[in-house]
């Protein structure tokens, strides 16, 4: 019984390749319920940074095989391609990935605090898709126990920079000085919320919202001192937009030359900020074409966020050592897994045994009482 993992994440693959395996949280039910007719157990991790499957099975080699033609499968691309892009993981060494990526290690940004929540939900919904066993089940808590354990005890994400004001900072580099610039958020998630609320902290004003879902896109707008508008109405808004962030979970481009064009020709001289940090994203690469328009997606990000890193590094060095003594006693939990079924086995051998014996002796006794026969089955 071994742990095996198999995934792409952003130091791996392009975001073209991570989008074309990211999972939604929508999703995650139905392609679960996929996963099951390959393995017999599994849980699915998917982020805008990462799509990883592990499982755990007897036959190492098997389990990676499956799950490799699970993930090249949904990313529709030649085995050599997805090769180039893929990572595996067994035993030990594919547990201390998934405690690094619930400690913020393995982030684009070190010490962001959403992926500890992300694996608590992966775990969730593997739950509930029934194809979680009992030591993949202990894997992942022990992975959630030690994020908890690193947030408490470090300062990794004290005044960690996040995607959302990555994003900001790249936008500013364009436009200047943000206060009294007009945004447009197109999504109402998490990433939503988080960078528009960055926003606003900045002076952005004023902020619009858009979603497929006007319900919450009036929600959100509300609470940003905001307005809600259709997304029937990009064209118009983009007229006088000065920053764009997407992060809408949609299956198919949501900006294209079709919006963007038409609104550019009203204002040639001045820039429009597009920024896209969905997976998959929301905005047709070809966009970045025109004039005066500045398209960034979430590997763009990941170069600004390398002085994160380098800021974190004292802090980094603590959370490295938590993660160390962790995994030492996960691995000595998991050994007590593995002999659980040579155990089983043997006690069943030795019950076979004594049945046996039992009947021997008792063919060659006179005929007992009940109870005279369950006190020799006793002893």
């Amino acid at each position: 019984m071994q742990i095996s993992l198999v995934g792409v994440n952003h130091e791996a693959a392009p975001v073209v390749i991570r989008e074309k395996v990211a999972i939604s949280i929508g999703q995650l039910p139905s392609i679960l319920s996929r996963l099951g007719h390959h393995l017999p157990c599994g849980v699915i991790l998917s982020t805008c940074n990462r799509t990883e499957v592990y499982t755990i099975h007897n036959d190492s080699h098997w389990a990676e095989k499956a799950s490799f033609n699970f993930l090249r499968t949904r990313a529709d691309v030649s085995e050599d391609v997805f090769l180039r892009h893929v990572y595996f993981s067994t035993g030990e060494v594919a547990a201390e990935h998934l405690f690094r990526v619930a400690s913020g290690l393995d982030s684009m940004v070190i010490g962001e605090f959403e992926i500890l929540g992300q694996v608590a939900q992966a775990l969730e919904a593997a739950e509930k898709a029934k194809v979680v066993n009992l030591p993949l089940r202990h894997l992942f808590q022990s992975a959630i126990r030690t994020g908890r354990r690193v947030r408490e005890e470090t300062e990794i994400s004290k005044n960690a920079i996040s995607v959302s004001s990555v994003a900001l900072d790249l936008a500013a580099k364009v436009v200047g000085d943000l206060r009294d610039k007009k945004m447009m958020v197109i999504g109402t998630g998490e990433a939503g919320r988080l960078v528009a609320k960055a926003a606003r902290d900045r002076g952005v004003s004023p902020i619009v919202v858009a979603s497929r879902t006007q319900e919450r896109a009036s929600v959100l707008a509300a609470k940003l001192g905001g307005r809600p508008i259709d997304l029937d109405n990009l064209v118009y808004e983009l007229t006088s937009c000065n920053i764009v962030v997407t992060c809408a979970g949609a299956p198919r481009k949501i900006l294209d030359l079709h919006h963007v064009n038409p609104s550019m020709k009203t204002r040639p001289e001045s820039p429009l900020v597009i920024i896209d940090i969905a997976v998959p994203r929301n905005v047709a690469p070809t966009v970045s074409k025109i004039r005066n328009v500045f398209l960034y997606n979430i590997d763009d990000l990941n170069q600004i966020s390398c002085l994160n890193r380098e800021q974190r590094g004292e802090e980094t060095h603590e959370v490295e050592r938590i993660i160390s003594s962790e995994v030492i006693k996960f691995d000595s939990r998991w050994q007590s897994f593995e002999a659980r079924p040579i155990v089983s086995s043997l006690m069943e051998k030795a019950e076979d045994i004594r049945c046996k014996q039992l009947k021997k002796t008792l063919d060659k006794l006179r005929p007992l009482s009940d109870k005279e026969r369950d006190d020799l089955d006793a002893m």
